[in-house]
């Protein structure tokens, strides 16, 4: 397995600032903390603009509206 070329941010940290992570899966509107008019994600104190992966862990997480969304595996 190949690991996909992307940010490795590794596991959260309680004390820095983190935007919320959430499935794929859940429809549009069933997550209140989305606000469509925020362009970027936090990952431990780190500013991500939206559209950008990153690696936590195996998890590959997509910044979307202000929330990371589940992508699958950081692995090929």
């Amino acid at each position: 397995m190949k690991k996909i070329d992307v940010t490795d941010v590794g596991a959260p940290d309680p004390e820095l600032e983190n935007s919320p992570v959430m499935d794929a899966e859940i429809e549009e509107g069933e997550f209140s903390g989305a606000d469509r008019e925020v362009q970027v994600c936090y990952f431990n104190g780190v500013r991500y603009p939206a559209g950008d992966y990153v690696c936590s862990g195996n998890e590959l997480l997509h910044c979307e509206n202000g929330v990371w969304v589940r992508s699958g595996s950081c692995y090929e």
